[in-house]
This record gives structure tokens, sequence and C-alpha cells, in this order.
């Protein structure tokens, strides 16, 4: 399980360079949504490299997120083999459309069905709506396929990870029409206050990537400060969204460090505080990594 099955594009003019540790945190923290099984970089760092590298900067653990039948498997058995790894397993959105369109799509929700029953697979997703890359004429088997992964959710007694992407108000609905998992995270969270608020009310988790350190994300800065810190979460989203100051270049959970410490400017907060609350919430949603 120590090399990844999908390979990022490499984008003309992008550094592929990794870069270097951060200052390690003294309070240790989990990534909860990364993209171990996505190479990337000149140089791609093998699953054992990168989850190393985490520890020595305080990152205890991962959510290694699948997106499809091939990479939940992939989560799960690598989960299955490293205790510094629990999985999620789903269908992204924008999957539903192509497997619908192949006939193919409630085949792949047994599939993930089968999945969730594996005592180390913690959550399913990465689920949701997906606009920005849909189109109208995939909408429905998106929201066919999320509803379907809320009920294995639920089912399961499992956490649900969000995929939100310009369908904050549906994703809402849908989550009120069907119910929501006691446990919901919205992952990279990329709504504003009033999406907040909405969340907070409910008690979802928001999940908070690199992105709240971008100087154009004063939305996420925003919606940071006005949700209660025990519904606080961090992640990567790795390989993507690396936090400042090396946007652009390869993300890894051992960069959670920058976005910890942004975070706590933020809420003007101590770091160390924080972290601890952050490492609490995590478990509370996901359990604990060595199984007790």
């Amino acid at each position: 399980m120590g090399k990844p099955i999908r390979s990022r594009e490499k984008t003309a003019g992008r550094d592929l360079n990794y870069p270097p540790l951060p200052e390690p945190l003294r309070v240790p923290v989990y990534d909860n949504h990364t993209h171990l099984e996505i190479e990337d970089g000149e140089t791609g760092l093998d699953v054992r490299e990168q989850l190393d590298r985490a520890a020595r900067v305080g990152v205890r653990g991962v959510v290694q997120v699948g997106t499809d039948l091939a990479t939940s498997r992939w989560s799960a058995a690598l989960a299955a083999s490293d205790p510094r790894v629990l999985a999620a397993v789903a269908l992204h959105p924008n999957e539903a459309p192509r497997l619908a369109e192949r006939g193919v799509l409630d085949e792949h929700i047994s599939g993930i069905d089968e999945l969730a029953a594996q005592p180390r697979v913690r959550a399913v997703g990465e689920t949701g709506l997906d606009y920005f890359r849909t189109g109208e004429e995939g909408r429905g088997s998106q929201l066919y396929s999320f509803e379907q992964h809320i009920e294995i959710a639920q089912r399961h007694g499992l956490a649900l990870q969000i995929h939100d992407r310009d369908a904050h108000e549906d994703v809402v609905a849908t989550l009120l029409r069907v119910g929501a998992p006691e446990r919901t995270v919205f992952h990279c969270y990329s709504g504003d206050e009033h999406l907040a608020a909405i969340c907070a009310e409910h008690g979802w988790y928001l999940s908070f990537a690199g992105t709240v350190t971008f100087k154009t994300a004063a939305h996420l800065r925003a919606s940071l400060r006005v949700v209660p810190r025990s519904l606080v979460l961090v992640e990567t989203d790795a390989p993507f969204l690396t936090p400042m100051p090396h946007r652009g270049r390869p993300n890894s959970a051992y960069l959670i460090p920058h976005t910890v410490r942004q975070m706590a400017l933020v809420l003007d907060a101590d770091l160390d505080t924080l972290c601890e609350q952050i490492a609490h919430t995590t478990e509370q949603v996901y359990g604990r990594w060595d199984n007790e």
C-alpha cells in the first residue's frame, strides 16, 4: 500500500517541489481529509514518507478519502494496514453522472455500502453536490447518489463528509429532507457566514483547508469566527489547496501546521488550546485511531 494509484496533472508553470517541513505543533492534530492515493510533485512521496513527515510535525493521523470504488477500496485497505490512517469511502458527486450513463451507479453504490461495514472505515465521503463541474443534465444522478450515501452513513452509524461546490442551498435542503447523520462534516468548507450559521444551528462540522490562508478568502475567515470552536476541524485535501506561503506547490498532511496557525490568528486563540480542541473534536467525529 505504499504507492499512490492516481496522479495529479502536472500543470505548466507550477512548482512541483514539496515544501520544507514547518515548525512542529506542540499539541498534535489530525488531517481529517486527504488523498494519499494521488501522486504529485516532481519526485512523488510514497505513503509512508508522507505519514512519517506528518508525524514529525505534530499530525497524529489522517482520514484517507476515496472518490470512486477503486480509490475507496484502496483507502479501506490502507486504513486496515496502517494505524495512522482511517478511511472514508464514497463516489464523488462528479462520478455519479458518468456511472449513471454507463448504467452501473447502483452497483458502485452497493460496493461503497459493503466497504462502509469495515471497522476502520469511519466516514462516508466525499459525497454531496457539485454544480461547478456538472451541468443541469447530471444533477439528478448526483442528487440520487448523495441521498443513497446519506442513507449508507445512517445505516452504518458513520460520519458523513460533504463535498459542496456552488450548491449550498441544495446540499442543506437535501440534508434536512433526508435526515443528516449525527456527525456531518462540510469538507473544505467553502461557504459564507450565512451557511456557517446554518451549520452551527444543526450541529454540522466545518472543516477548513489551506484555502483559509489565501488572501482572497475573507469569507472563510469570517465563517470561522462565527461557529463554535467545538464544530471546527482542519484538513489538507492534499495534494490540492496547499496553504500559504507555499500555495501552488504539492500539498501533504505535514503542512497542516500552516493552516492551524492561521486559524489561531483569525480566532485570536492560543495555538495549543486550539489544537487540543480540534484533536478532541476530530476523535468525537471519527473515533480513536487506535480503536480504543
